[in-house]
Order: C-alpha cells, then sequence, then structure tokens
C-alpha cells in the first residue's frame, strides 16, 4: 500500500453531553478504499463529517498530507461528499449540476464543458447533460452526484451510505461502479455503510466501530475470518458465538465436547468465546461428528440451506448446500483452523464496548 494521506489523531466528540466518539486514532492511506462500519450510533457518520469539516472535533486533530486541516473550512479541504440524499440542484439541469463546483472555482466555459463530458462517460451517463434531476432514476441520480463530486478532482471521496436508498439489485450495480470508479480514478474512497456485505465487497480496509470506539480494523478476510471479539464476528456475518474453556494450546472444550484447534496461548483451562461460522460446520452421519444432534429448522436460502441443529444444548447454526431434513440425526464435525478462540471481556465495562449493539 502507499503512504499515509489522512491522520486522525485523538478525535474525541460528544453531543449534548453524549460521547460519540472517544479518542479514536486512524490512518488512511493513498489510493484506499476504506469503509467506516458499524450499527448506527457507532460514531462513523461523525467521523466522515469531521474529516469532511462539517463538524468540529472537541479534541484531537486531522492531518492531511502532513498539515493541519482540523480548522479549514469544507470548501478549502481536497475533499468531497456525497451524502445518501443526493443532495441535487432540483432547478438545474444535470450539466449545472455536474459544473456547479467548477464555477464557483471560475474555471473557463471549455474547461468545464470537457469535465461534465468527462464526468457523464465515468458514470455511463453520457448525452444527459440537459436532463432534470427529477426524470432520473435514483440510481441515475446517484450517480450524478458522484459525477459532481468527481469533477472537482478530489483527492479524497467521501460517502455517506450513498447506496442506503437503491434497491438490491441496483446497490449491487452501483458498489461495482464504485470500485471500477476507483480504480480509474486513483483517488482514496472513504465510505461509511452499517451493510457489512457491502463492506467485505468493495473495501481494501475496513474499520468496524462501535459506541465511539474502533473494534477492529484489516481486510474483508481478516474481519470476517478472524474477527478479534465477539461484536466483530457478531456484526459480521452470521455465527456461533459459544462459551468454551481453553483445555491447553490447541485444545478446547465446546458444550463438553473436545475439539482441536489451532490458537496458543490462551493458558491451561481459561474460560474463553468460541467463534464458529454456520459454513464451516460438517454434519455427516452421528457416528463421525464430534458432538451428535438433530436438525430442528431448515430454511432454503438459494445458494444453500440455512440449518438449526440443536446438539448438547446448543442450537447450532449450520449452512449447508446438503439437505439434511427436519429431524435428521447428525455428527457435528469442525476442522481446528475454523474453529477462532476469543478471550472473554476482562470486566463488564469492556463487555459494553465489545458487545453491546
Amino acid at each position: 500500500m502507499s503512504n499515509k494521506l489522512i491522520d486522525l489523531v485523538g478525535i474525541t466528540k460528544s453531543f449534548d453531553g453524549e460521547l460519540v466518539l472517544d479518542d479514536l486514532n486512524l490512518y488512511i492511506r493513498e489510493n484506499e478504499f476504506l469503509t467506516l462500519l458499524g450499527p448506527s450510533g457507532c460514531g462513523k457518520t461523525t467521523t466522515l463529517r469531521i474529516l469532511g469539516g462539517f463538524e468540529n472535533p472537541d479534541k484531537g486533530s486531522v492531518i492531511f498530507n502532513g498539515e493541519n486541516i482540523t480548522q479549514l473550512p469544507p470548501n478549502k479541504r481536497q475533499l468531497n461528499t456525497v451524502f445518501q440524499k443526493y443532495a441535487l440542484f432540483t432547478h438545474m439541469t444535470i450539466a449545472e449540476n455536474i459544473a456547479f463546483g467548477l464555477k464557483i472555482k471560475k474555471k473557463s466555459k471549455a474547461y468545464i464543458d470537457d469535465k461534465i463530458k468527462y464526468a457523464l462517460k465515468l458514470v455511463n451517463l453520457q448525452g444527459y447533460e440537459n436532463r432534470m434531476p427529477d426524470s432520473l432514476s435514483g440510481g441515475q441520480q446517484q450517480r450524478i452526484a458522484i459525477a459532481r463530486a468527481i469533477v472537482n478532482e478530489p483527492k479524497v471521496l467521501l460517502l455517506d451510505e450513498p447506496l442506503g436508498a437503491l434497491d438490491l439489485k441496483l446497490r449491487q450495480d452501483m458498489q461495482y461502479e464504485l470500485i471500477r470508479l476507483k480504480n480509474e480514478l486513483g483517488i482514496t474512497f472513504i465510505y461509511v455503510t452499517h451493510d457489512q456485505e457491502e463492506a467485505l465487497t468493495m473495501s481494501d480496509t475496513i474499520v468496524v466501530m462501535n459506541q465511539g470506539y474502533i473494534q477492529q480494523i484489516g481486510t474483508p478476510e481478516d474481519i470476517y475470518n478472524e474477527p478479534q471479539n465477539a461484536f466483530v464476528a457478531d456484526f459480521i456475518g452470521d455465527s456461533n458465538i459459544i462459551n468454551g474453556t481453553m483445555l491447553e494450546d490447541r485444545l478446547v472444550e465446546i458444550l463438553g465436547a473436545k475439539f482441536p484447534c489451532v490458537d496458543e496461548g490462551f493458558g491451561r483451562n481459561k474460560p474463553v468465546d468460541v467463534v464458529i461460522r454456520p459454513e464451516d460446520i460438517d454434519l455427516l452421519k452421528p457416528e463421525e461428528g464430534t458432538i451428535q444432534g438433530v436438525v430442528t429448522h431448515l430454511i432454503f436460502k438459494g445458494v444453500h440451506y440455512e440449518m438449526e441443529v440443536m446438539a448438547n444444548g446448543y442450537e447450532w447454526l449450520v449452512h449447508s448446500t446438503d439437505l439434511f431434513p427436519v429431524g435428521t440425526q447428525v455428527g457435528l464435525h469442525v476442522d481446528p483452523f475454523d474453529i477462532q478462540i476469543m478471550n472473554k471481556p476482562e470486566s463488564e465495562d469492556e463487555e459494553a464496548v465489545s458487545i453491546d449493539e
């Protein structure tokens, strides 16, 4: 990855005495697609607004390209924001909407016309110059909002849930569009969403936030396969999160049965949280499994079957392309590599940070 472009240092922010960001530290590299992901109220939009200059932090600084821009107004920053409500000017044509920022910068007419054509081509809406915003679909309006931001040649594009109002198929199309745009333009994207799938699909780096804290930073693969706490595991995809006891290195007891695993360094007979993804559980003949159970629920999901299996007093969530009808006796097997072990939180307080929604 290339060099550091933005550094958020010790950012703290409260609204009406309610702490929204607590000493947040985060750096963003050039040309990175970084996603802030978390439940509503976790502080992700506030972080974006502080970056864009729409909010001032109570404490901390925003460093951009080595320069402190904490007090700079939005129009003086090399950042452009695309909001969920596209905020197009309804009384202006598409061309006028796109040209708005360039006119303020007193660019020549030839330059502006050139840029409009280029931006519309980039978002696949050539020939839309003279249309009015209300004659466009939601997806088209969103692409115009992005085009309007792109023509200003920002170093960074801030996107606040920009696909939130679109239907599923359109959202998926736009996800690919955004990845393509980022690769073509070579600018840094900072993206806010509460949609896990969107984050996993698009990002180079995901920052999982909850209650004003960063819970984990990593690639989509890291976040999904190696969650650092129960909150992250639960928030990113479905998980079985079970109380376990680490008997010794590479051996964990779950619900009275011993499972080999690959984790080390937790000590002996230590209580731990065990995370097992539903797709990592193999259903076998009862005698071939580590523990035995019975299928209690079954839903067909298109790509796979989603089943609940009652085994050793716990309802396991299992995803499989093989069908096991309700009532089938099964054995459960999990490869050692697919068992994630996590320390239990030290205190109630820490638990609130890691698990509360």
